[in-house]
């Protein structure tokens, strides 16, 4: 492989992620002031909920595919066949366990019944995610980056297409029915994903009937990457979804009123946290790229070059979290009026955007960990953040400082997860130098 590939795949994924974000802040514009506060409030509720359900129906399979793929042991259609059968039976469980526990979760959880609708919907986008996702991993795998590059700008264009044509004639039916019709486009889009990645495949090479069959032997090994992976994005998922009842609950009990609790957490969750991660995608360029080639390298047991790896991606991370945390820390009115027509949030900005600066190298730290099959520690340092940050924002909770809780919950949880995540690449550096 050429010494510039690694290089050269970073700065297409880049090009590319930036073209899709240019296209996500035209699609966000477009939404926040077609759907209103109203819509913006209904959709943010139960946000940490399909984050947690696309966790699950994922399984983290970019990452094991890929993973797999790169070492180059196994045969590349046996791994994308045995996988797609497998995550299929899965999801066709986890869309029954969604319907069935919808009402609950909006009743008892959430606290807002009229969202229910809107799980039922989230639950049949499930399966088009989980396909997508295998074809992503086994691109990724051949270090192969143009067909995700072009899938997401088609994605998003096609999204665009519907915000500008189809939500608002919906949206003057219902806000509740703009809300589930945005939802479920995800079907559509991902169908547009599917099909552009079907184009990449290779057409030449034939198809046996023993790639075509599952192999246990390889879901095994699957399993064995995902697993620990999934259950890292489960934990942070699970904590995301459990934030807003807690700190729902918690604010209701000190004498907060429920309007206030939506509209400020809006404002923290959709417009604050919403600006300071969009540079992020920058950063997950690099890490879809950094754990093939930290795989491969380290199945080569070349540990100059895992080094070298980790080292540009980190350098590359800081630089980008750096200028882009200043730059929203110093902007943050202006972008915040461009984006969402709104400054709400502007104060959540100001407090948290200095220490974004370290947030921008978990997600490198992390995949550093998962590529040097170290999924369990990244694992566990993801759920003692967790905990730390429920814990720490439940204490807050009670010296009544409104969402300030939770700002400085997440602050100290940045702190804790990048400071453990560095020590424990170092340790296995370390570890692989002494075999």
């Amino acid at each position: 492989m050429k010494k510039d590939t690694f290089k050269t795949s970073i700065m297409i994924l880049l090009i590319g992620g930036f073209i899709t974000k240019i296209l996500s802040f035209v699609i966000r514009v477009l939404y926040t002031r077609t759907i209103g506060e109203e819509g913006i409030n209904l959709y943010t509720i139960v946000t940490p909920t399909f984050g947690l359900f696309i966790t699950l129906a994922q399984f983290a399979l970019p990452i094991s595919i890929s993973k797999l793929v790169s070492e180059n042991r196994i045969r590349s259609k046996k791994i994308v066949f045995s996988t797609f059968f497998f995550i299929l039976l899965f999801n066709l469980f986890l869309i029954l366990f969604v319907l069935v526990t919808a009402p609950f979760i909006a009743n008892n959880l959430l606290k807002q019944p009229t969202v229910t609708p809107l799980l039922y919907a989230m639950a049949f986008t499930l399966p088009f995610i989980s396909i997508t996702s295998i074809l992503k991993g086994y691109f990724l795998g051949k270090l192969q980056v143009a067909p995700n590059t072009i899938s997401n700008i088609f994605e998003q264009t096609v999204r665009i297409l519907f915000l500008l044509f189809g939500l608002p004639l919906l949206v003057k039916k219902s806000i509740l029915l703009g809300v589930i019709s945005y939802i479920l486009f995800n079907i559509i889009t991902e169908i547009v994903s599917i099909f552009t990645f079907w184009c990449f495949l290779p057409k030449k090479k034939s198809l046996h009937k023993e790639d075509i069959h599952p192999d246990q032997k390889i879901i095994k090994r699957v399993l064995k990457i995902s697993v620990p992976s999934v259950s890292s994005r489960l934990i942070g998922n699970i904590a995301f979804f459990l934030e807003p009842i807690i700190l729902t609950n918690l604010l209701l009990f000190f004498g907060y009123s429920n309007s206030y609790i939506l509209e400020e957490y809006a404002s923290y969750n959709a417009y604050a946290i919403g600006l300071l991660t969009i540079p992020s995608f920058l950063v997950a360029a690099i890490c879809q790229i950094l754990i093939p080639e930290i795989s491969k390298y380290h199945s080569q047991k070349n540990i100059l070059m895992i080094k070298r790896r980790i080292k540009q991606a980190l350098s590359y991370s800081f630089i980008i979290g750096f200028f882009c945390s200043m730059f929203l820390f110093f902007f943050r009115d202006p972008l915040l009026n461009i984006i969402y027509n709104t400054t709400r949030g502007s104060e959540y900005i100001f407090a948290l955007a200095p220490f974004f600066v370290l947030f921008y190298l978990e997600a490198p730290l992390s995949s550093t960990l998962q590529a040097l099959d170290e999924s369990k520690k990244a694992m566990q340092i993801t759920l003692y953040g967790s905990i730390l940050k429920l814990s720490t924002m439940a204490i807050l909770c009670c010296f009544k400082i409104g969402l300030y809780a939770l700002v400085f919950s997440e602050i100290l949880n940045i702190f804790f997860v990048v400071s453990l995540n560095a020590r424990n690449v170092h340790k296995t550096i370390k570890k692989i130098e002494l075999v």
